[in-house]
Parts: C-alpha cells; sequence; structure tokens
C-alpha cells in the first residue's frame, strides 16, 4: 500500500553504519522535508559525510520523549539495536540497556507522539532462536521452539514484544518490523564477515549449517520502502536460497576447522584469537543449526525481491576476501594461535575441580 512520506522523519542509531546510511537516504528524498538522527555517540568520521543532510540530537533515549515530541515526528526509524556485547560500554549489561531499555523510552516516546502515523523497527531473524527442533523454513508466524541461549535473541524476542504493546496502545499507527538476516556486502563489517574473512574459520565437526543472508542494499531498500510507504507488520527480510556453511567457507577461499560441539566454547575462544571480535553464543548457535526463513510475505506486500543469498555473498567475499591471500605467514600465525588457544583451554579444564559449574 503506497501513502504519502511523512514530512518529518526520526532515526535512531545514526553513529553506526546501518543508520547513517538510511538516515542519508531517507534525507536524499526529496518527498521528506526533515530528517533528524538521533545518537548519545557521534559518528566516526568515515560516516559524517553521509550525514551532511541529517540533523543531528546528540541524546540518549532517554532524551527520546521530549526530543520526538518537539520535532513533531510523523515517522520514527528505531536502528538503534546491537547484536554483540561491547565490553567498553558495559558489555552484556549494557547490550540490554542498549537494546531492551532504549527501546522502552523510545516506544513511550512515540506513544506520545501526536503526529505519529509510521514506526519502523529493526528486528532480526535471530527472534526464531536456533535449536535441533527448528523446522526447515520460519514463517512469521512460526514460534521459537525453544528459548535462544544468545544475548541478542532474547533481546529482540523483548522488544518485539513491546512493539506488540504499542501496536496495541496505538493500532492507528502503521507499526513495521523487520526481521533481517544477516547482512552483508562489500563495505558492511561485522562479526559475521570477519568470521568469513579468517584463514582459518573455526565450524562444528558433523554439523553443515543452512544460512541466509541480505545484502546491506536490499536492506536499505526494505527500510526505505517501510518509511514512504505503508507496511505495517512483520517481515522475514533475507535473500532466496541458502548457502551450507561448507559451501560458504569454500566460496570464501578458506580453511575449515571443525571442531567437537562440545567444545563451542573453545570454538569462541579460537575465533577471538584469529580476529573475530566479539563472536557469542547467537553465532555460534547459527553456525550449528542454521536458520532458513520465508520471505513470501515480504515479496507480495513490498513487491521487492532482494537478491539471493549466494548473490550478495558473493559480493561480500569479491571485495573482502578476494583481495586477502592465504600467505604461508598468516596461515603459520593463524596455527599458532590456534595451537595457544587449545594449550590456554585445556590449562583451565585441568585447574577446574570435577562437578564444579564451568561457563
Amino acid at each position: 500500500m503506497v501513502t504519502s512520506p511523512p514530512s518529518v522523519v526520526v532515526v535512531t542509531g545514526v553513529s553506526r553504519y546501518l543508520g547513517a546510511r538510511v538516515a542519508a537516504r531517507l534525507a536524499a528524498d526529496p518527498r521528506i522535508d526533515r530528517v533528524v538522527g538521533l545518537d548519545p555517540h557521534d559518528p566516526p568520521a568515515r560516516l559524517l559525510g553521509l550525514l551532511d543532510g541529517v540533523e543531528r540530537i546528540r541524546a540518549d533515549a532517554r532524551a527520546a520523549t521530549e526530543a520526538i515530541a518537539e520535532l513533531g515526528a510523523e515517522a520514527v526509524v528505531h536502528l538503534a539495536v546491537t547484536s554483540v556485547p561491547d565490553p567498553d560500554h558495559g558489555g552484556r549489561a549494557g547490550m540490554k540497556e542498549h537494546n531492551v531499555i532504549g527501546t522502552m523510552q523510545v516506544l513511550a516516546a512515540a506513544q506520545g507522539a501526536p503526529r505519529l502515523r509510521k514506526l519502523v523497527v529493526r528486528s532480526s531473524t535471530a527472534a526464531y532462536g536456533a535449536s535441533f527442533r527448528d523446522p526447515a523454513v520460519f514463517t512469521e508466524d512460526t514460534e521459537p521452539r525453544a528459548v535462544p541461549r544468545g544475548p541478542f535473541a532474547r533481546d529482540i524476542l523483548d522488544i518485539e514484544g513491546y512493539v506488540r504493546g504499542f501496536r496495541r496502545r496505538r493500532p492507528e499507527v502503521a507499526a513495521t518490523v523487520l526481521r533481517f538476516a544477516p547482512m552483508i556486502s562489500s563495505s558492511a563489517e561485522t562479526s559475521l564477515t570477519r568470521y568469513f574473512a579468517q584463514p582459518l574459520v573455526p565450524t562444528v565437526l558433523g554439523r553443515d549449517a543452512r544460512l541466509q543472508f541480505v545484502h546491506v542494499d536490499d536492506a536499505l531498500e526494505v527500510l526505505h520502502r517501510s518509511v514512504t510507504e505503508e507496511h505495517p507488520g512483520t517481515y522475514n527480510v533475507a535473500g532466496a536460497g541458502v548457502l551450507m556453511l561448507s559451501q560458504a567457507v569454500r566460496r570464501a577461499g578458506r580453511i575449515a576447522l571443525p571442531l567437537p560441539e562440545s567444545g563451542l566454547s573453545t570454538a569462541a575462544a579460537l575465533a577471538r584469537q584469529l580476529g573475530v571480535e566479539q563472536i557469542g553464543l547467537d553465532q555460534i548457535d547459527l553456525f550449528v543449526h542454521g536458520r532458513v526463513v520465508d520471505t513470501t510475505r515480504l515479496t507480495r506486500e513490498f513487491g521487492f525481491t532482494p537478491r539471493t543469498t549466494a548473490t550478495a555473498f558473493e559480493e561480500f567475499i569479491q571485495a573482502h576476501v578476494a583481495g586477502s591471500s592465504l600467505t604461508a605467514d598468516r596461515l603459520a600465525a593463524a596455527e599458532q594461535a590456534i595451537l595457544d588457544g587449545i594449550r590456554r583451554v585445556r590449562a583451565t579444564a585441568d585447574a577446574t575441580p570435577a562437578g564444579s559449574d564451568h561457563p
């Protein structure tokens, strides 16, 4: 359904790659009069150029109520959601504060905005969790078969719960929830893209997860249409088709390092040794069990089909991996890091008394 675009749009999370690009794209739309970026942090220098046409307010979610009301926002795009704990900003506690409490405050502000017509919230396919009981394909109506153990997935479930409450209180507002598959492109840099860019990629012995990705440019298109058109509801956003984890590793020109499933914590430690920062339970469970979602609702309601998972991944590896050769020196350094990590894990295990709890 197509309606007139809102004249004033507030975007949260503009200090990050996705938020900055969404705000810049909306600001370049001549149908929108004003785009305001709300973020407690200044964007890095590499993103500042994107935000020339965006008004920026340096404020956290606690200030959102006053800011959104005073701006007369007709649309709010909530992108200030982080998928990994940041040790520099409170670790897991800071992540939950940012994701869950921050979303509560933004929704409270949106509820009190009299001119608001649209709310767009970034979510994730992590909402479905990842377990051996999963169906072959998730639709938007599928409930998780088990409570996710990863912190990001649990935050996503809380966020979506608060959005459902907002819909009941403000039924006249078109609320759109977008469950994105892991994003990938030639320019995006995430723990996932760093994972596939390493010379040795830790995998789980005996498992070959089915993966889906969405190209960042396709995510931007869906977000833009969510603001400028009328698409209330919840949508899976992913590229059609799947890649097996083993296929992705081979296409990236990397070498798989299979580890027992019982050594998941070891895999995380080794991944950090290989330079994949902050990889956590959400990513590990994805690489063990995989996740595939149905996008029929998206293509039907939006009239838009994202590029396939294979195409998105191919663009990523051409830009990120093809240029990083697997030299003997890099391979030797990676092997040494693995050996050092194994020794540390074994030493910890030997020092742990039998029967004691070990995280």
